[in-house]
């Protein structure tokens, strides 16, 4: 779109350029004799903001010409100096509200039905632009402009207009642009990302863009049990895609170099008929918090030209940032995360998000953007290749504006808790890998064959606030009785809460064998290593002691009566307050040292 006529209501048919004959051309355009004093004023106006949108293209193109060799100073002058220019055309279109209102009112006012208008929109909401948070626009429509504006909004190209809320609205873009700024950091200018009404509606629209029939892919064993659902009994159904799904147990870049081959051999026949292979990640997994070599995996995916997702809703940007590594060949192609879970941080909502680059999720519609792989490929994406025209636009799984509003509100403490629940998950496994008859299935544990993985892959080395443990008897000792271990969980109620989901601000736990992973079959389960008393712990805000101290008396009085000495077994108190004590402070003093210097932020 040529900058000269963006603003005009002809710009895809103007043969004008130049401001004041747009201007003139515009006013006679609405029926203005532009020879009249009011003509004259609008034509004069209508002049000065062609030129202003002129000067605005320009401000812009330095400005992203120039940032990157500013210093601070000048970033934080550059930044308040068009920061005040926005007061200043919004005040200029409050100006318009008085005579727009009393002309409005002479029109509309006298219908004997005017009620049922309601409030004309652009009246009064000029203020809203400067809330202090973003607006919740409960909104199914919107305004349009006129007849080529709205043209340009059906094919992509008129993001002032929202057209429907069932596919845009601001509250959701705002949320949308802000996890890419946390998820990519210094690349946010190359991804986008799609807002869902869940974590699950995000997978699945993710997953009915990228798979065609009789496609290959290769995933992580240990993930949620409603992604192992849909891909499993789903996609893989003959009389759905017929999707090829396997599963890989290991959890580093070897392993899944392996299985990629493994598959490429193995559906020969499909790859050579254009079949794809699309890697499946979840990391940390669940339920046990493992951590997998998300950057190695990626480069091996695309060392091969096959497109890797990741999952990672339970690791956050905040401790697992897998976008934001300098080499595109250690990044996943598409991020998801359930905002549901730590983003949002409540319980109080569902929502979910895909994370892509700026090509693969939104192309104007009869375009096409010739780029680059990853690993250096040339590659052509059509317009309708991309998630939005694909899949968004026609499925309807859109964030509505309350949603969004209520995450964008969880995010803003987001990290706060985030590290708090590092600290609870640290002194709960250290605790109960002291326990005899507690097996501790947790990557924060030295001992832990994921260890390694975690301090590589995790910011800080640290675990997310998810793990599990099991009674299934250990080093020559007995399994607890299994009507016993149901006592005992029966009896967790109030300190933890026995409930699905996680993130939340509250710890809660569940046995995933007959909840969340209760579609896997007795085999399937064998092998993600979930046994019957398999406890999944959620961490969260409270302090980790009195969930001990409530296990160890909710063990007296059930798991004791068949095992008298379970509950003694547990550290003294002493030695639960040292760990505590010791494990918050440690944690503490590492995200400290970890900040920006004073020096690097006056830089």
């Amino acid at each position: 779109m040529k900058k000269a006529t963006q603003l005009s209501p002809l710009r895809n048919t103007t043969k004008h350029e130049q401001a004041e004959a747009l201007a003139i051309e515009q006013a006679q355009h609405f029926g203005i004799d532009t020879r009249s004093e009011f003509g004259e004023a609008l034509v004069e106006l209508a002049t000065t903001l062609y030129r202003a949108n002129h000067h605005t293209h320009d401000l812009w193109a330095i400005t992203m010409d120039g940032l990157a060799d500013l210093d601070r100073n000048d970033r934080i002058a550059w930044f308040n100096a068009k920061r005040f220019l926005s007061f200043q055309l919004a005040k200029i279109l409050d100006n318009l509200q008085n005579p727009m209102r009393a002309t409005y009112q002479s029109i509309a006012t006298k219908n004997g039905h005017f009620a049922a208008k309601g409030a004309y929109p652009i009246f009064d909401n000029v203020a809203a632009i400067f809330s202090a948070s973003p607006v919740i626009t409960r909104t199914a429509t919107y305004l349009f402009a006129c007849t080529e504006w709205v043209e340009d909004a059906f094919n992509g190209r008129e993001p002032l207009h929202e057209i429907y809320s069932r596919l845009l609205n601001p509250t959701s873009i705002s949320l949308a642009n802000h996890i890419v700024d946390i998820e990519a950091g210094d690349m946010a200018d190359q991804y986008l990302a799609w807002n869902f009404n869940s974590g699950m509606a995000a997978i699945d629209g993710l997953l009915s863009h990228l798979l065609g029939r009789e496609d290959i892919v290769l995933a992580s064993r240990n993930i949620y049990g409603g992604s192992y659902q849909l891909l499993q009994d789903w996609y893989r159904k003959s009389s759905n895609l017929d999707v090829a799904v396997e599963w890989v147990d290991g959890y580093d870049a070897a392993a899944f170099a392996h299985a990629l081959d493994a598959a490429a051999e193995k559906y020969a026949d499909r790859i050579s008929e254009g079949r794809k292979i699309y890697v499946y990640l979840e990391s940390p997994c669940n339920p046990h918090g493992f951590v997998l070599d998300v950057a190695g995996i990626s480069r091996a995916a695309h060392e091969r030209d096959w497109v890797i997702v990741a999952d990672t809703t339970v690791g956050t940007p905040f401790l697992h940032p897998v976008l934001k590594r300098k080499d595109p060949m250690e990044r996943p192609d598409f991020v998801i995360h359930s905002y549901t879970k730590e983003l949002a941080g409540s319980g109080t909502t569902t929502a979910g998000v895909v994370i892509g680059r700026n090509e693969d999720m939104f192309i104007p519609k009869g375009d096409s953007v010739t780029t680059s792989s990853p690993n250096g490929t040339p590659r052509t994406v059509k317009w309708d290749n991309t998630l939005f025209w694909n899949v968004y636009y026609i499925k309807g799984a859109f964030l509505d504006a309350d949603k969004a509003f209520e995450v964008l509100n969880g995010m803003k403490t987001y990290e706060l808790r985030v590290l708090q629940k590092t600290i609870n998950t640290l002194t709960l496994a250290r605790v109960f890998d002291l326990h005899p008859d507690i097996n501790v299935s947790c990557p924060a544990l030295p001992e832990s064959p994921n260890y390694p993985l975690m301090q590589s892959n995790m910011r800080l080395g640290l675990p997310a606030a998810l793990f599990t443990i099991d009674m299934e008897g250990s080093a020559g000792r007995p399994a607890i009785d299994p009507h016993a271990f149901k006592q005992f969980f029966d009896m967790l109620e109030p300190a933890i809460g026995m409930q699905v989901s996680l993130g939340q601000t509250n710890t809660v736990a569940l046995c995933p064998a007959m909840t969340t992973h209760s579609e896997l079959s007795g085999k399937a389960r064998e092998d993600a290593g979930i046994k019957l008393t398999t406890l999944r712990i959620a961490v969260g805000l409270e302090d980790p002691r009195m969930f001990i101290a409530h296990m160890q008396r909710a063990a007296e009085i059930t798991i004791d009566i068949k095992h008298t000495d379970f509950s003694t077994k547990f550290p003294a108190p002493e030695m639960i307050d040292d760990i505590y004590r010791k494990t918050y402070l440690d944690v503490q003093q590492r995200f400290v040292e970890d900040l920006p210097s004073y020096l690097t932020l006056m830089q």
